[in-house]
């Protein structure tokens, strides 16, 4: 299976600390080796960095180490390939247009079966299940509002469209619009928000630790979300299966 990390804050973040841990276990302290990817929002545009090697030797991702871009919405992905070919078109996160904004999804699981597509609009590029998954919950979001709806209904209609997804099979996911970032978990995936009073973290998969009192300011309010967590000193929370959780400003919202 792969691996997630979405990061979603009030104030423009950099995620170079989070990313330098997660980055490891792309076939260096685990086995996802099959491709990475991650996506920083920046205004309505979205930055988006992908190769097919592995993230733990990719020089693209030491290119992203180095490079502190802040974002209020990053999404991550390491792959462990189980349907689809090992190339950059099957290389989360995915991105699509919709309601004039870009939309940007990754995907950990295995969907045994698919719901058809039913028209052109959005058609997978690859040939993955989670990208078919990404454009069919596209298409359903077109076809119910002609124009962007009010959060709480987006948001409703986003639980139903999982709720469906998942029961073809294990559909743990990021998906965001650059205002919001929601993930849905079918097995596993947990968050944490750090906020004043900050301390020191340490990360799992390398023995590097960063103050962030000394990086922030009071006001600061930041959400991570990974598949597992990423440090080992700090209270990481267990998404449950069937929970659909929105990230804004860096504060969870159960739906």
């Amino acid at each position: 299976m792969c691996q997630l990390l979405g990061m979603n804050c009030n104030i423009p973040t950099d995620i170079c600390f989070s990313f330098e841990g997660f980055r490891k276990r792309g076939g260096l302290t685990d086995h996802h080796a099959d491709g990475w990817g991650i996506g920083f929002f920046e205004g309505p545009g979205c930055r988006l960095f992908l190769d097919w090697q592995s993230s733990s030797t990719s020089p693209v991702a030491e290119l992203v180490r180095n490079y502190p871009i802040k974002s209020t919405n990053v999404i991550a992905h390491i792959r462990k390939a189980t349907v689809g070919n090992i190339t950059l078109a099957n290389t989360h996160p995915f991105l699509r247009e919709l309601w004039g904004r870009y939309w940007l999804f990754a995907h950990n699981g295995d969907l045994k079966t698919l719901p058809a597509l039913v028209n052109e609009r959005f058609m997978p590029v690859g040939n993955t299940d989670s990208e078919h998954a990404f454009c069919w919950m596209l298409q359903q979001l077109a076809s119910r509002f002609e124009k962007e709806p009010p959060p709480a209904q987006l948001h409703v209609a986003l639980r139903e469209l999982a709720t469906t997804l998942s029961q073809h099979g294990s559909f743990n996911f990021l998906l965001s619009d650059g205002e919001w970032l929601a993930a849905h978990c079918s097995t596993h995936l947990h968050y944490l928000v750090r906020q004043a009073p900050f301390g020191q973290a340490h990360l799992v998969d390398q023995d590097v630790s960063v103050d962030f009192h000394s990086l922030t300011t009071p006001a600061d309010r930041v959400a991570m979300i990974a598949t597992q967590p990423l440090t080992d000193n700090e209270q990481w929370t267990q998404i449950q299966p069937g929970e659909l959780v929105i990230f804004r400003d860096g504060e969870p919202i159960f739906c």
